[in-house]
């Protein structure tokens, strides 16, 4: 017997696998390995810089003119990031700067965000577009419908279904509605089981499916992802969108050692200039109990431009895919009649909670035909251009959202930008 030969074999087997495990734990790293937006000169992808330095000097104008405490943008084309910039400060009394890592609340560009987590669980067969609500909240079945303060309420003609939900075609109200604060609907110190029988006591304000009103029931479809996915609604953005994504600032509330990054939410002041105001009782420094799916996020303009460029990609960024192209085109189509779309002046609305541009001359900025997009109450916005390979996102912190046609003047120049 060989002794020194068996004594080699044993090592040599034992360095085999230590090398085999170190390969199985680089694997399972390099899957969580959020996938990378790489940077590019704005020439490379077709991009004029003069004009995307005119957009620089639009927010540093707007700063200067005390229109805005500060904001920050980026445009990706061809699938990289061609410009990012930001201007003016997160905070006018602590003189943060602003930067690409400030973190904004996004308000209602959370209703996309909530959106693709449906159909994620659509495509995974959990429900039907068509299907009741009242299938898989119960609440649902006691739900009225009153068209006017003079009318008795009555049962709705039918029944909502989750695409009513989605197209806001459900006869639900927005938070803000005098209706909905007098019954006390919403507050972020509820949980979604709360907010969901809340708000089926209040009567629906027409029948579903005759018009479009914006409303709730993104939120109420927050809860429904918990039912059908069996997860926290928080958890199973986290670990379904964001962690693939590589959306780290993203969620539900500013953690303390993040606080510092933060914008502060300013409006005009009288005598001019700008205060700060708060918009919630509950400050996004807290975690709150309601997970709203309709308002209740956080981001950084990098992190939606991930976002952005997942849907621009046919749900897939960096060999991580969320949802399959055929459910992206779906989600970004206009779903409304004819009827309410010309009630919308002529605007689409999707599933994936954006507006679609059916016709450019509808808008008072530069657009692409099948572009689509959507804003937040503070002053977030995106865009996606399939026709350009090109996604934008602005944010700043302003109430209102769009001081002296601020976005309109951005994209503006960004459009004029793409010269190839």
């Amino acid at each position: 017997m060989d002794v020194s030969r068996t004594r080699s074999s044993r090592v040599l087997g034992r360095v085999l696998s230590v090398m085999l495990c170190v390969a199985a734990v680089a694997l399972v790293r390099g899957a969580d390995v959020p996938p990378v937006m790489t940077r590019a000169t704005p020439e490379s992808v077709g991009l004029a810089a003069s004009a995307l330095g005119d957009a620089t000097s639009l927010l540093n104008r707007f700063v200067q003119e005390r229109k805005v405490a500060g904001a920050a943008a980026a445009v990706a084309r061809h699938g990289k990031i061609a410009y990012i910039e930001a201007a003016g400060v997160q905070d006018l009394e602590t003189r943060a700067p602003m930067s690409e890592r400030s973190i904004f609340r996004i308000y209602s560009m959370t209703k996309p965000v909530t959106a693709a987590a449906v159909m994620m669980l659509w495509e995974e067969h959990r429900f039907d577009l068509k299907d009741p609500v009242s299938k898989y909240l119960p609440e649902f079945d006691a739900v009225r419908v009153r068209p006017s303060a003079a009318d008795a309420s009555r049962a709705p003609s039918r029944a909502i279904t989750i695409e009513d939900l989605l197209l806001h075609t459900s006869g639900l109200n927005h938070r803000t509605s005098e209706v909905y604060q007098r019954a006390q609907v919403r507050s972020r110190a509820i949980a979604l089981p709360q907010f969901v029988a809340n708000i089926v006591r209040v009567p629906l304000m027409e029948d579903p499916g005759t018009r479009y009103r914006y409303s709730e029931a993104t939120t109420v479809l927050g809860r429904l992802v918990e039912i059908w996915s069996g997860k926290p609604f928080d958890g199973f953005l986290d670990r379904r969108v964001f962690s693939p994504l590589g959306m780290s600032d993203t969620g539900f509330w500013v953690a303390p050692a993040d606080r510092g990054r933060l914008t502060t939410v300013y409006a005009p002041a009288p005598g001019g200039g700008l205060t700060p105001i708060e918009i919630e009782t509950l400050p996004f420094t807290e975690r709150p109990a309601l997970l709203e799916g309709a308002v209740g996020l956080v981001s950084t303009v990098p992190d939606y431009l991930r976002f952005g460029q997942m849907l621009l990609n046919n749900g897939m960024l960096g060999g991580v895919r969320l949802l399959q192209a055929s459910t992206v085109a779906l989600m970004t189509a206009n779903r409304l009649s004819d009827s309410i779309v010309s009630a919308r002046g002529g605007i689409g609305w999707a599933l994936l909670n954006v507006n679609v541009a059916l016709d450019a001359a509808t808008f008072n900025y530069p657009v692409s035909r099948g572009e689509y997009g959507w804003d937040g109450s503070a002053g977030t916005i995106f865009w996606v251009d399939p026709s350009l390979d090109m996604v934008t996102v602005l944010m700043t912190q302003s109430v209102p959202p769009n001081p002296d046609g601020f976005r309109q003047e951005f994209k503006t120049r960004i459009r004029k930008s793409a010269v190839k």
